[in-house]
């Protein structure tokens, strides 16, 4: 962390910082292809030629696709999971007997050892048919004691976990808290050793634990003395039993969408759990925590391109089915022009999810950043998709699949999925998250570079020495940033290439604008969080431009018809290319300051006349109901 200045932060703010910068060691080792884009580099060897299909060299995964599928269209309901809210238990049986717990697991632990390509493909395919089913299998493994182990497991902790969880035994993930949210410099939940010190006792309680209410086993995070003399208090990752005596199920949450989510509050009331159990080591749950999500955030853009897809296949079919003013709706601009923009971004999708999933394969590239990318950019793309779909449908989009069967016509189920859409924005990181996330990643080379010169903490004579090291740096790369980008492949299609000769062109232009707010903002530049987003998003665009284009060549090159291919990413690109000039010119040009000061005003509680006219709501909390004739005799008086 002795990169960024904390001199006039909160204590809260850099307690959290150290603790998440901490947690990033071990991570640089690896190329970022996503993360050269911010430095004004595109290293198209890492990315070309674009990976093939799994399933086109993996007869298993070619086979565990089938018949996922044809479980899911033969043995599911999604829409009466919907209704009911729960997931039936002769589905959840069906799902272990295919394997769908362990996809990842290796063999030997009793798991189908398939990719990370071919898990994301299984994403996408239940994503496009029941997003609770996708919530369940997804937290299990993406983020509950599966991946924990499989990078930081001892032999013994995945001799012991392991063929449970590939059997079946539901896991979750336990972070949240009530009172603190996510931030692990406030966390409450403690866990003591024991004098002995073979086991450590467990006190707190976790919110919006996914998969807990029904979950076997837990990962944990709670706080534990430092072992350090003067040290606060660390993270650590346990596995706990969910049948241990002092662990409760308070509650199930109940949500917009996504109905049978098992996800709810979990209490531990001195709860002994083995310190064999810590996963790492003591005071390492935070790298267990963000390293876990790292690879587990890749199969939420998966489920979102499962989503948009069978959106776009709804949205598609009454466009060519409803007729009006002579035409079916397709042929009319306003309603083709939607179709158009849902199904180039679905490539884009696509393309940015699966080339993230062969990166994660080949376990040489820290891929930090192509997966918050993917997960901000799918999100985002898929609530717009849905919405989309929704309003090509019109009245019968918003009625709700059990209604339009009941009164005889087919039933178009894009109401629930607008439902289960939203949540992707904000689960494992929201998309503000991501862009603070990726733009800290973005800073890192200049901060590891120039980050001692900007340190008010260290003495004058160091900050000159550094300050001398980053010129020379910067007198090499700077002038770089003004020469013609590096060629694309001669093979590429030409029609493609013209889009990675873009993006390296313009990742020099993002490099030197980066710089430029730098040098204007020196240390507070990561306070300027709009500005810092717009930077995000154009590396963001960039990124999906390369990954559609090097899929599209592959495609090509694997017998697809160039024109459909071609068209998709030209649609994609011109649209990418708009997004990034506005976002350039408003980095010149905006109203951030005025909106920030706005925004401080109105909840200083100024203007407050903005409320008049709507029925006036005491927003107390839930466990203190207001007795009806109290309330209305208070509204008397305030009448009279």
């Amino acid at each position: 962390m002795s990169s960024i200045d904390t001199t006039g932060m909160s204590e809260g703010k850099k307690r959290a910082l150290e603790l998440t910068e901490s947690s990033r060691e071990g991570f640089l080792d690896y190329p970022s292809f996503a993360g050269s884009i911010f430095m004004g580099e595109l290293p198209l060897a890492m990315v070309t030629p674009y990976p093939e299909r799994p399933e086109d060299r993996d007869e298993r995964g070619r086979a565990f696709l089938d018949q996922l599928e044809a479980f899911l269209r033969e043995h599911v309901d999604a829409d009466q999971i919907d209704e009911d809210g729960e997931i039936p238990e002769h589905v959840v049986d069906g799902l272990r007997q295919l394997g769908a717990f362990g996809i990842k697991i290796p063999k030997q632990y009793g798991g189908l050892g398939l990719s990370q390509q071919v898990y994301t493909r299984a994403a996408v395919l239940v994503g496009s048919f029941c997003g609770s089913i996708s919530a369940l299998l997804s937290a299990h493994q993406s983020i509950g004691v599966p991946q924990p182990l499989l990078l930081f497991g001892t032999d013994a902790q995945k001799e012991k976990f392991l063929p449970r969880v590939a059997a079946g035994e539901i896991s979750a993930f336990a972070l949240t808290e009530t009172g603190v949210g996510s931030d692990p410099a406030r966390m409450e939940t403690r866990a003591e050793p024991t004098e002995d010190g073979t086991h450590y006792v467990l006190n707190g309680e976790k919110l919006w634990c996914t998969n807990g209410t029904r979950a076997a086993l837990l990962v944990v995070m709670a706080k534990t003395p430092s072992v350090k003399a003067g040290g606060r208090d660390r993270v650590t990752a346990f596995v706990v039993d969910a049948d241990s005596p002092g662990v409760e199920v308070t509650h199930r949450s109940r949500f917009l969408g996504l109905r049978a989510l098992y996800n709810g509050v979990i209490r531990f009331t001195n709860v002994e759990v083995p310190a064999d159990n810590i996963i790492a080591a003591e005071g390492k749950g935070l790298r267990v925590a963000l390293t876990t999500l790292n690879t587990g955030r890749i199969t939420l853009p998966a489920m979102c391109v499962g989503l948009s897809k069978r959106s776009l296949r709804l949205a598609m079919d009454w466009a060519n089915e409803r007729e009006q003013w002579g035409a079916t709706i397709g042929k009319h601009g306003a309603i083709a022009d939607k179709i158009a923009h849902i199904a180039s971004s679905i490539f884009a999708m696509e393309s940015m999810t699966y080339l993230t999933s062969a990166l994660v394969d080949r376990k040489s590239a820290d891929v930090r950043i192509e997966a918050a990318m993917s997960k901000m950019f799918a999100s985002e793309a898929a609530w717009k998709n849905v919405d989309e779909a929704m309003q090509i449908i019109g009245g019968r989009g918003y009625e709700t699949a059990a209604s339009q069967k009941a009164r005889g016509e087919t039933p178009r189920p894009i109401e629930r999925a607008l439902r289960d859409a939203r949540i992707n924005r904000i689960f494992e990181g929201s998309t503000e998250i991501m862009q603070l996330f990726i733009a800290r990643e973005a800073m890192d080379p200049h901060l590891r570079v120039a980050g001692k010169v900007m340190d008010s903490r260290l003495p004058m004579r160091e900050r000159l020495a550094a300050g001398l090291k980053a010129l020379g740096f910067y007198a090499t790369w700077y002038p770089k940033q003004w020469l013609p980008s590096a060629a694309v492949p001669n093979d590429m299609d030409p029609a493609l290439s013209k889009h990675v000769r873009y993006a390296a062109k313009t990742s020099k232009k993002l490099a030197r604008r980066l710089f430029h707010q730098m040098v204007k903002h020196g240390p507070k530049l990561e306070r300027e969080q709009m500005l810092l987003s717009r930077f995000v998003n154009v590396g963001t665009e960039l990124f999906a431009q390369t990954a559609s284009a090097t899929r599209a060549q592959a495609l090509i090159g694997a017998g697809h018809d160039r024109h459909e291919v071609v068209t998709l990413v030209e649609h994609f690109c011109i649209d990418s290319r708009r997004r990034i000039d506005r976002a350039f010119e408003d980095v010149r040009d905006n109203s951030d300051r005025e909106g920030y000061r706005l925004a401080q005003r109105m909840l200083a509680g100024e203007a407050s006349w903005l409320f008049d006219g709507i029925v006036r709501l005491d927003l107390r909390r839930a466990s203190e109901p207001e007795e009806p004739e109290q309330a209305l005799s208070e509204t008397r008086q305030e009448l009279a």
